[in-house]
């Protein structure tokens, strides 16, 4: 019901798929592959990004994650953050679309690519960008949305939030002439945005520049922190 609910929001059809009953399989578990139809050249992928581009970011790191720990692990966060605390983080689950922020964007102009960070989180987003157009980039730590539903329950269960799951982001790379404009544009739209860096040549190595003004190479994930955080024992 929720997946013909959201169909219906976007007009678009599912057109198959099949549900099945597996042993040792506790969660639901969904697929998909979309399929789109767009005029030559109105699109945008996530292979476009260009050396000079400036690179923004929609709403903010781990949104999916932080609804998922709040729902999954809502008793034991309970007895560290008060209700309303925890009922604020399960509904990130409404934010993880990134249709309007997308759309938004692309109407404004000057995109050159577009990615939602998934699994690995905005680090593991940044990289992914970087890869498909075999770019650098530079990101700045202070810049960077990190919720603070999510900083808090990050801190709770001892995990980065730049590698918790993060769809409901958008990584936006444009170019540096209409980076305002779409922030701008974004904002009008109540979509929270950020400038966080900007992309490089390949070389030197894809940095994040911390609140100390140090230089670092960001840290690509190896496992998403969501389970990291999942495999700790309840308290």
């Amino acid at each position: 019901s929720q997946m013909d609910k959201a169909a219906h929001q976007l007009n678009v059809a599912i057109i198959g798929g099949h549900c099945e009953v597996t042993p040792g399989l506790e969660h639901p578990i969904v697929t998909g592959c979309s399929v789109g139809v767009a005029e030559d050249g109105k699109y945008v992928t996530s292979s476009g990004a260009k050396i000079g581009n400036k690179i923004i970011m929609t709403k903010g790191t781990g949104i999916e994650g932080t609804a998922i720990l709040a729902s999954d692990r809502r008793r034991e966060l309970l007895e560290a953050f008060d209700e309303n605390f925890v009922k604020k983080a399960e509904k990130f689950f409404e934010k993880i679309s990134v249709v309007n922020d997308a759309i938004v964007a692309f109407k404004t102009g000057g995109v050159s690519a577009m990615h939602d960070p998934t699994e690995g989180g905005v680090a593991g987003g940044l990289h992914e960008l970087a890869d498909a157009a075999n770019v650098g980039f530079q990101v700045y730590e202070e810049k960077i949305l990190i919720p603070e539903e999510t900083r808090k329950i990050c801190a709770h269960f001892e995990i980065d939030p730049l590698q918790l799951i993060s769809s409901g982001s958008l990584l936006i790379a444009a170019e540096e002439e209409k980076t305002e404009e779409i922030v701008s544009k974004l904002s009008q739209n109540d979509i929270r945005a950020s400038l966080i860096g900007e992309i490089t040549k390949p070389k030197p190595e894809r940095k994040i520049i911390t609140k100390k003004g140090k230089h670092i190479e960001l840290v690509r994930p190896i496992s998403d922190h969501l389970w990291v955080a999942l495999a700790k024992q309840l308290g």
